[in-house]
């Protein structure tokens, strides 16, 4: 099967699978087998996410939370790209900086998020600072996964030829690696999402998703607008996957067929 049948499969496997789960949850809530007033149906829920499409103070709310997101994403492919493949190259520097990296990675982000707001009292420059720290650790150690998966016998050659340690990290270790930054990429964009929203749930603010939920909590019909907000987020994230997704695909197709050869 080739790439476009295979994922046009899956796209069409996902979207089915989704409408199954929503006639699903329409026909408990008909049924009354759940509580309207502890979960809508999904008819109401899906309107209210149509309705939030054109409603200019949502919208407004998703620009906030998606231009802290790309803000934050890239400062982190910044400065932890140069990073990884400074630590990559020099074994010893990354000897001695994996303990800490080891201790920080763990650490869950939205706990740090008290101490962002003491440290950050413009909640732009908080959301950047959580969304920085989260979404760094899989763009660090896939840049510097990548720098060992790099073709050794292409590196010596290119020595062997008179090149020095920049021009071999630019031509050969460089590109040889920049899928696997794509990959850390992509998973940071999800990763950076989910601290945008969470920031602005925990930290409060005036603009956002997140801010937007807790103003929505307020309103009579609140239960139905967070549901719908919290999907659009979903929605959010599956388009960002997405785009990432074909992106690494246009770009590194010469990557994808030597693992699908691989395999």
């Amino acid at each position: 099967m080739s790439g476009r049948a295979l994922l046009r499969n899956r796209v069409f496997c996902g979207a089915l699978g989704v409408t199954a789960l929503l006639l699903l949850a329409e026909t408990a809530g008909r049924a009354g087998l759940i509580d309207p007033d502890v979960l809508p149906l999904t008819s109401t829920i899906l309107t209210r996410t149509a309705e939030l499409a054109v409603d200019g103070e949502f919208l407004t709310n998703v620009a906030a939370t998606m231009l802290a997101w790309t803000l934050g994403l890239l400062l982190t492919v910044a400065v932890t790209v140069p990073l990884g493949l400074l630590l990559g190259s020099l074994p010893r520097l990354e000897a001695t900086a994996r303990p800490l990296i080891e201790f920080l990675r763990p650490i869950p982000s939205v706990a740090l998020i008290p101490l962002a707001i003491l440290l950050f009292p413009d909640r732009l420059d908080l959301k950047i600072a959580v969304i920085f720290y989260a979404s760094c650790w899989p763009i660090l150690i896939n840049t510097m996964y990548g720098l060992r998966d790099v073709d050794p016998v292409a590196k010596e050659t290119l020595r062997s030829f008179g090149f020095g340690p920049l021009a071999v990290l630019w031509r050969v270790s460089l590109p040889s690696t920049a899928p696997f930054i794509a990959t850390g990429v992509r998973l940071a964009g999800g990763i950076a999402l989910i601290l945008a929203v969470s920031a602005e749930l925990l930290a409060g603010g005036s603009d956002g998703i997140g801010a937007y939920v807790l103003k929505a909590g307020s309103s009579p019909d609140g239960l139905e607008l967070i549901i719908a907000a919290t999907v659009w987020a979903g929605i959010l994230g599956v388009v960002t996957n997405s785009l990432f997704i074909g992106a690494e695909r246009r770009l590194f197709r010469w990557h994808t067929a030597r693992a699908g050869v691989a395999s």
